[in-house]
């Protein structure tokens, strides 16, 4: 009889355990790359989430820019759905205004996480206009505790402005920001470990290794690379931005505005050099504290319940297609970024290949708290188990959609020479990534600009993205995947007809859209030579009217309409078909 009653003990005691809502921590670094060879140089976080989790290495965000990037990470939405869209004037200007006025404070992860009776925390930078005049114009909803970067003082490594709580903002001058974020995050899981009878989720978003900015005393900001902590200004003296083809090529690569500049020369190269080390160094203060929430958890013993997630908002170039320090460009630089999970279930020390973005984070996070997910996300979460990963290989959707509106400027604080400036004003455009993940049969990068530029990459053959087959000087292969050239450029273009409009489950299953029979999953099956007609001379092509800073309808052409299956220019899909 006692042995039973043991037993039973011990299975109540094991069946509370599994009962418990997981904790979950999330990490979000600011224009962090992945091509750069950044996550070389956190030794930390690879030992503590590399090798205990699985690498997402085909992770993209849809936007590569800070706010749009952040809204749709929290909200699971695409900045064509939620009209966050820039952070700069006349569209960008009050970004988190926009995202309150949008009724998207009411409805993003926090508010969802607290309903399910979790305690959440959040410190560093959350979006871009959120700032000393309207931190409380509302709060950001959704927060247990809360200790914010604020504009204009973000980026100022060594002057930033945090608002905790509903308290007035602070400002604290010669502090490196860095070591304050440090404090503020593990003070606040030191309050989440201290509630035991509830499940926690912890955000930190350092803004490492983003470029710092100060702004002088005729109010004029300036740009330059960030600043590290004393005990790490000494470190990698020798590294170098990666020397890859793209790497301030000879022969001019890539699109639009960015086709026409100049190469570098020796002074601009070694200060990006500088630039590029400054960026390692200022990452160490984010792996050092990686280290000390491991660390946290796992003395409280809830390490073994706590799911880690590690990934940046965008990505980042120094110096490729001879572009100067910045993101904002659909290039692989831009859009590929980090992504790790660390939890339990998720294999260790694995490299995953299905294609993931940002988009489906919040579906991810709502799926690992127990959580029914919404019917309004446009993204899907991301397997995460051995057996989800190897069911994603033949189920899991090939696409990830990219998008981006306005300007796109430099951040390195060089001096440009040959009249070249740091603003770029019309860098529109809508572009996608599909990636055969099962076979490897294919993997294309195909971008349209606001001024109606084309690229396609076919990046199997060239992965640094040197040679577009859409340019006019090009000489583009007869046949591609055993099809003619121009019946695979117009399955691609069709792709992203739908996808630059698409809502919802549409953004996730496309081609079901486009092939509502249900036969069709893929590009390889729509490449089927039955559907030539339809592709080649039936289906409307992405144009641009013109080029505008926001989102605009009228600007971008005909649109898919994914309600109904009706174009937005007032003709019906069947008349298509």
């Amino acid at each position: 009889m006692r042995l039973t009653a043991s037993i039973l003990a011990t299975w109540l005691q094991l069946s509370a355990v599994l009962a418990k809502k997981p904790n979950i921590v999330f990490v979000l670094t600011d224009d962090q790359d992945l091509h750069l060879q950044s996550m070389d140089y956190v030794p930390l976080i690879k030992k503590h989430l590399t090798d205990k989790g699985t690498s997402y290495k085909r992770h993209y965000c849809t936007t590569s820019q800070c706010c749009p990037s952040r809204v749709t990470l929290w909200t699971g939405k695409l900045a064509h759905n939620t009209n966050v869209t820039d952070v700069l004037p006349p569209w960008g200007k009050l970004m988190f205004l926009i995202f309150v006025d949008q009724g998207l404070n009411e409805n993003w992860l926090p508010v969802w996480l607290q309903e399910a009776g979790y305690d959440t925390y959040y410190t560093g930078k959350l979006f871009n206009s959120h700032s000393v005049d309207n931190y409380d114009k509302p709060f950001p909803a959704g927060w247990t505790g809360s200790d914010f970067l604020l504009d204009p003082f973000t980026y100022a490594y060594m002057t930033p402005w945090y608002q905790r709580n509903r308290e007035p903002p602070v400002a604290y001058d010669g502090i490196n920001t860095q070591t304050l974020i440090s404090e503020k995050a593990l003070g606040f899981l030191d309050d989440a470990i201290s509630n035991p009878d509830k499940p926690f989720f912890i955000g930190i978003a350092p803004i490492a290794p983003h470029s710092n900015m100060y702004i002088d005393e005729n109010d004029v900001r300036h740009w330059g690379p960030p600043i590290p902590l004393d005990k790490h200004a000494h470190l990698f003296p020798d590294a170098q931005v990666p020397r890859t083809p793209n790497f301030n090529p000879d022969v001019e690569s890539g699109g639009s505005w960015v086709r026409g500049l100049r190469k570098q020369d020796d002074d601009v190269v070694e200060y990006n050099d500088h630039y590029y080390r400054e960026r390692l160094r200022s990452l160490q203060s984010v792996d050092e504290l990686v280290d000390d929430v491991i660390k946290r958890l796992e003395a409280a013993k809830l390490l073994d319940n706590t799911y880690i997630i590690y990934t940046s908002d965008n990505g980042f170039h120094i110096g490729q297609h001879r572009m100067q320090p910045g993101k904002m460009c659909g290039y692989e630089e831009d859009i590929n970024v980090p992504l790790i999970i660390r939890g339990p279930g998720v294999p260790k020390g694995e490299v995953s290949n299905v294609v993931t973005a940002h988009v489906d984070l919040a579906p991810t996070i709502m799926q690992l708290a127990g959580i029914p997910l919404r019917d309004d996300f446009d993204g899907a979460a991301i397997p995460l188990t051995k057996p989800e990963q190897k069911k994603a290989v033949n189920k899991r959707q090939e696409h990830v959609t990219v998008e981006f509106w306005g300007m796109a400027y430099m951040e390195g604080g060089v001096v440009f020479r040959g009249g070249e400036t740091d603003v770029v004003l019309n860098n529109t455009y809508k572009s996608l990534r599909v990636i055969d993940v099962k076979k490897n049969d294919y993997n294309f990068y195909y971008s349209i600009w606001c001024n109606n530029e084309h690229e396609l990459y076919d990046m199997k053959t060239d992965p640094y993205q040197m040679t577009n087959l859409l340019h006019p000087t090009a000489k583009p292969p007869k046949t591609i995947l055993g099809r003619p050239f121009e019946a695979v450029v117009a399955r691609l273009d069709a792709l992203l007809f739908v996808l630059k409009s698409c809502k919802q489950k549409t953004c996730v299953e496309p081609w079901r859209a486009l092939h509502p029979a249900g036969n069709v999953d893929n590009l390889k099956d729509a490449l089927n030579q039955r559907f030539d007609d339809f592709y080649i001379k039936q289906q409307k092509k992405v144009r641009f009217e013109r080029c505008e800073a926001g989102l605009i309808i009228d600007a971008e052409g005909p649109q898919f309409e994914t309600d109904g299956l009706l174009y937005r220019d007032g003709s019906s899909w069947s008349e298509w078909t």
